[in-house]
């Protein structure tokens, strides 16, 4: 029986050199079997017809790999794979509502598919959580966490908009709106290439509104990154890249670059968001992403939302991660390479895991390196201005205003995401308007 509820998005990644480095699950191939997905928010093929899909009245049957499949009637019952994953077959049934389409991804929760939803007569995306206790538990915490989002969110304008969930065969499906791609996923079929300025300056405000609007309501992401940021539109249009166009052709694809039609986001995975509780200390974020309070052990709160913004945010001007790093002590000179010396009051609090990167009242850099290619990577590292420099034409010395108020050491110093929307690089942008 399904009862109306809600949903959440993906985890992935891998801490990994060379700076273009693969994330688990983007492009995954659509196998025409029985099978688990991949997900994580790519962009989403278009269904060759939607009036194919016949009506929940209908109980004609099709051939499907070699199969005969009830339209409107539920698959024969299999066994999970040995990871708990439900298996199943493109065109099937997933209740009597939904019709599996495609496969759009997979992460450690479970999978993601595309399906038509009958009732609606709309595409949807259905996450399908393993049948497994504590992926189980887990999701039913996490969809309580989006109603009260859904709840406060009324235009739906911030955060993806959660449809309804069900159990199915063990399996907590979570069904919500279908979104473009993350911003990683376009960026990584954009051969990394950065966005327009205008362009990630509208982002960033639409990504620091969703935050604020979260920590209003005493809720802390803890796992923001461009893989979990969607563009509402898959739509993009091609315009010369003139970084490349003294040396290219016209006639060459690497002289043109996609830009997003429209800059409409939303924030997606809330499967680690918790309520601000005083000095939480346990390990959150994607490292790339992680704020160095976190790292050293001197807990956290709304702040860490704020420094994963600010790594986003370059990573949209340059088309590349900021810290691209596997490893703390690499992770927190790098850090210093770019922002400057930590502070010797954080370095002198650090805890029992993280002291045996400081030496002397100062990050025992590069004495205790891993290797030599650690230090080159750091080394190579430019400061925060000049590589914002680099990539932006206008609006650099506001952006990198933002950009140091963003990524301050102390949290306590840092912006929060209100006083970052009152920042001149949005509100010079309005004046002009």
């Amino acid at each position: 029986m399904e009862t109306e509820r809600v949903t959440e998005f993906p985890f992935a990644y891998l801490d990994r050199r060379p700076r273009k480095r693969a994330r688990l699950g983007w492009d995954v191939p659509q196998a025409p079997k029985a099978q688990v997905g991949m997900f994580c928010g790519q962009e989403l093929g278009n269904v060759t017809s939607y009036a194919s899909l016949m009506a929940p009245s209908e109980t004609t049957t099709i051939s499907l790999f070699d199969k005969e499949v009830t339209r409107n009637g539920s698959p024969p019952w299999r066994e999970d794979d040995k990871d708990g994953h439900y298996m199943f077959l493109l065109g099937e049934n997933l209740t009597t509502r939904y019709k599996i389409q495609s496969k759009m991804g997979e992460g450690t929760f479970g999978q993601v598919l595309e399906c038509w939803d009958r009732e609606k007569r709309e595409m949807v995306a259905i996450k399908i959580v393993r049948g497994i206790k504590k992926y189980r538990e887990a999701a039913m915490i996490e969809i309580e966490v989006l109603q009260q989002l859904g709840k406060h969110d009324k235009g739906g304008n911030r955060c993806v908009q959660l449809r309804n969930w069900f159990d199915y065969r063990n399996h907590i499906c979570i069904v919500f709106e279908k979104l473009g791609p993350s911003l990683y996923d376009f960026l990584k079929k954009n051969n990394y290439r950065s966005f327009p300025i205008d362009l990630v300056r509208e982002i960033g405000r639409q990504l620091l509104e969703c935050v604020a609007f979260m920590h209003d309501l005493r809720l802390i992401h803890t796992d923001l990154k461009p893989e979990n940021i969607l563009l509402v539109s898959p739509d993009y249009i091609k315009v010369p890249d003139y970084n490349k166009s003294s040396s290219r052709s016209p006639k060459d694809s690497s002289y043109f670059k996609r830009v997003p039609k429209s800059s409409a986001i939303k924030v997606i995975d809330f499967g680690s968001t918790t309520y601000e509780r005083q000095d939480q200390t346990y390990i959150v974020s994607t490292r790339h992403y992680r704020a160095p309070e976190v790292i050293l052990g001197l807990g956290w709160t709304y702040p860490c939302d704020v420094w994963s913004i600010g790594c986003i945010l370059v990573e949209l001007c340059t088309g590349e991660a900021l810290f691209q790093t596997h490893e703390n002590l690499e992770h927190l000179a790098m850090m210093e390479r770019v922002l400057g010396s930590l502070p010797q009051h954080m370095l002198k609090r650090a805890d029992r895991h993280a002291e045996k990167y400081v030496r002397r009242g100062r990050l025992d850099w590069p004495e205790d390196a891993a290797s030599r290619e650690s230090i080159r990577a750091v080394q190579k590292l430019p400061r925060l201005q000049n590589l914002i420099m680099q990539h932006v034409d206008h609006s650099a010395g506001d952006l990198i205003h933002l950009l140091q108020g963003l990524l301050r050491y102390d949290p306590s110093d840092r912006l929060s995401a209100r006083e970052a929307l009152r920042h001149s690089f949005f509100t010079k942008d309005s004046l002009r308007r």
